[in-house]
């Protein structure tokens, strides 16, 4: 199958001519949400191939009991998934009797295109059917950002060569399951049925968690531009509920169906209330009108892109890839809710369960950090504040005590529900995470308050966790943490991962530093947060003599910092020298021969050089990126960016465009060959940081903004903006010239190339 199909365009994805061997994959690119829903881009009418029907609702998940092959102490006893929730996109037709489904009838001409810019999903196609009849149908639908419980569907149908009579049925199908069943189980009851008029809805709700849905629709005809009211007829079954129109059609006549639907939730509503507010919301919904409601979408993403939009000019395959990335993000995640978290397919597909992973700590935060009001990334961290106690519980039930906290691996209401032994029990590098997002964010925005009201009490139970899981070893008379799986999953249960032990170290210094400037800048929140946490004076010299006795395995003779115990007793062997037969070894090889292999996964020892690069020497930095990058196979979604950054900085400028490209287009040009299960959401973030911490340059290490730009060969310039302390700042970057741009109203002072720049307001400069 090609996968490099998608036609280059700025502000487009388009698809031209229908092959159904790539229909799931499109399903996945085409995918569209608005924060609270999502959607894959099924087609609305019947559709017989293969294909992944999806479409997910933000907090609505079912814990899916746990198979393993041999249970352990310590398991989660189910996997959060997102749920397939019920399809309201539906659109059954007929001609004069014969079903419209483009695997079986003969596809004369198709197209379809992912508007970015206005955030909507057309679709046009010209069939044959069976009976020779032709017909023409164009779509066009997209999830309102300002009414976030509505979706809308244009949907009309051309009589292109015949009069004869068409049937379309709109109709709500709450009888779907998930592929990803471990048990084939149905997650969702159906409570309730109801009609009125030219609406319906079907009040439904998931077992064991008890969410309530009720999903609904609201169906407006007109022919040939002016509105009609055929007579309908309705279909129910115990799950399903359809209105039926019959429309005579001559030759040229054109129907319009717009359908008006979504989900309301009991997550943001009384349940006793849902089916009445969904009525009252889609009522709304027809009274602004699909014309309303299109252009106030419009409006919406105008104000997202400007300042979250990246211009690339010169290459136009790259401009349409980042712009994707950060469409897909936007449309995932709004911020409006403390109580959603973004999970690494999005509402794409259901790989992953649609839960919650230390990506979004490491990956995601700098994005909303640096393109949306700082509340957005204050949600993210509130997320995992507000799920605290139960991290306390999962370190608990692995036997940890007094307050230690171990945020899960995979969750999505804060407990654990990832349930492989060597990720759950031992990839415990995530707690690190949690706390390198607070100091993050804290450094970014200058909030201190959010650790006085928040982060102290996280970065207390953090440490706590740490102080408990190192091992002091009389042998080397220092501390070790054993038994782990650093970020490379190629490698597990192994002792004294670097990134881990570095990680942890850093988080044990950065509880003292906090710790001990509240008590002397803020005594009140000090004996507050103390008897909150029933804080000890003697934890501060603990954690001290732990961080400051950590081990870390580095061989002497290459200078450098080995990945974990007896790394170097590997056979080492490069990349470059595995046959293209043999790749992806995690499809090729067994799983005994990947671990007693080199071979890494995604970054490791320079994960946590990229985070803590201002540690580094750039000598330091160059030996540890020429000796792992060569045997790291790239494996994971999450590996290029961090790689194409840490080479940017070292001038590696090759390097750091192969490795964007690869970040860039993972999705669009299918390098793994797995879209069809849904997209990279949180790795495309790590495609944003490429642009603006790679080659931009931009680095914020102690409450410094700074900037060292460079510009791929490939590139005419490049331009971003970034919202630093509510200062709007422009960069732009061509081979001639570097431009810093202050879009607010007041100044800003920051360093670019060692120099030290105060950007007045409104103000620009100019660097040859």
């Amino acid at each position: 199958m090609n996968h490099n199909y998608i036609i280059p365009n700025k502000w487009s994805i388009i698809e031209e001519g229908f092959d159904a061997e790539r229909v799931t994959a499109s399903e996945s690119l085409f995918s569209i949400g608005n924060g609270a829903m999502g959607q894959r881009a099924n087609f609305e009418e019947a559709y017989s191939g293969d294909t992944l029907q999806g479409s997910y609702i933000g907090g609505i998940y079912y814990p899916d009991k746990t198979r393993v092959g041999w249970w352990k102490n310590g398991y989660p006893e189910y996997f959060a998934k997102v749920l397939n929730a019920p399809n309201w996109i539906g659109i059954a037709i007929k001609i004069d009797g014969q079903e419209l489904d483009l695997n079986t009838c003969k596809v004369i001409a198709f197209y379809r295109e992912l508007n970015m810019k206005k955030a909507w999903l057309k679709r046009s196609f010209i069939v044959e059917l069976s009976n020779a009849r032709q017909v023409k149908v164009e779509s066009l639908r997209f999830l309102s950002f300002s009414l976030t419980e509505v979706g809308v569907i244009k949907y009309s149908i051309k009589a292109l060569n015949f009069s004869g009579m068409l049937e379309i049925a709109p109709y709500i199908d709450a009888g779907i399951v998930n592929e990803d069943s471990n048990y084939d189980e149905f997650f969702w009851k159906v409570l309730d049925l109801s009609e009125n008029d030219n609406g319906a809805s079907i009040l439904s709700e998931t077992l064991k968690t008890k969410f309530q849905v009720c999903t609904g629709m609201k169906n407006v005809f007109h022919l040939n531009g002016k509105k009609i009211n055929p007579t309908k007829k309705s279909t129910k079954s115990e799950k399903y509920i359809a209105h039926h129109y019959q429309i005579d059609l001559a030759k040229d006549d054109k129907v319009t169906l717009y359908k008006y639907a979504g989900y309301v939730q009991s997550m943001n509503h009384p349940k006793k209330d849902l089916c009445s507010v969904s009525h009252d919301v889609l009522s709304k919904a027809v009274a602004i009108g699909f014309a309303g409601l299109l252009k106030q979408q419009k409006q919406d993403w105008e104000k997202i892109w400007a300042t979250s939009d990246i211009l690339i000019k010169g290459d136009l395959k790259a401009q349409q890839a980042i712009r994707f990335n950060i469409f897909q993000l936007n449309q995932t995640y709004t911020g409006k809710d403390a109580r959603l978290n973004i999970g690494p397919k999005g509402f794409t597909g259901e790989k992953y369960g649609g839960s919650t992973y230390w990506d979004t700590e490491a990956y995601c935060i700098p994005f909303y950090l640096s393109t949306k009001d700082k509340q957005v990334a204050k949600n993210l961290l509130l997320y995992r504040y507000n799920q605290l106690d139960k991290a306390i519980e999962n370190a608990k039930k692995l036997g940890f005590t007094k307050g230690a906290a171990l945020y899960p691996m995979v969750t999505m209401n804060g407990e654990e529900s990832h349930n492989e032994w060597e990720i759950t029990f031992e990839e415990i590098h995530r707690n690190g995470a949690m706390i390198y997002a607070i100091y993050n964010y804290v450094n970014y925005t200058g909030d201190y308050n959010y650790i006085l009201e928040y982060g102290m009490e996280v970065i207390i139970a953090v440490a706590r966790f740490w102080s408990q899981r190192a091992t002091f070893s009389n042998f080397k008379n220092q501390y070790m943490i054993l038994g782990v799986t650093g970020p490379n999953e190629y490698e597990n249960n192994v002792n004294n991962n670097w990134y881990t032990n570095y990680i942890a170290k850093w988080c044990l210094h950065y509880a003292v530093e906090n710790m001990q400037r509240i008590g002397l800048e803020y005594p009140t929140d000090y004996k507050r947060i103390s008897h909150k946490t029933n804080f000890k004076e003697s934890e501060i010299s603990d954690w001290q003599s732990i961080a400051n006795r950590m081990y870390f395995p580095h061989s002497e003779s290459m200078g450098i910092f080995m990945q974990q115990d007896g790394f170097l007793d590997k056979e080492i062997i490069p990349v470059k020298e595995l046959p293209d037969s043999e790749r992806p070894i995690n499809q090729k090889w067994s799983w005994d021969r990947i671990l007693r292999s080199c071979y890494i996964k995604q970054a490791d020892v320079l994960q946590g050089m990229y985070f803590f690069e201002d540690h580094f020497s750039d000598l330091k930095l160059k030996n540890h990126f020429e000796y792992y990058e060569p045997l790291t196979v790239h494996e994971s979604s999450l590996s290029p960016c961090v790689h194409s950054i840490l080479a940017s900085k070292l001038n590696m400028d090759e390097k750091a465009y192969e490795m964007y490209l690869r970040t860039a287009r993972l999705d669009l040009d299918d390098y793994n060959d797995e879209v069809h299960e849904g997209c990279h959401i949180t790795s495309m973030a790590g495609t944003w940081l490429s642009v603006v911490q790679g080659f931009g340059g931009m680095r914020n290490f102690n409450n410094k903004l700074s900037f060292n730009p460079s510009i791929p060969a490939e590139w005419k310039s490049y331009s971003f903006k970034i919202n630093y302390r509510d200062a709007i700042i422009q960069v732009y970057k061509s081979h001639k010239e570097t431009i810093y741009t202050n879009l607010s109203d007041k100044p800003l002072t920051f360093f670019a190339n060692n120099r030290r720049l105060v950007l007045a307001q409104k103000g620009l400069i100019s660097l040859k």
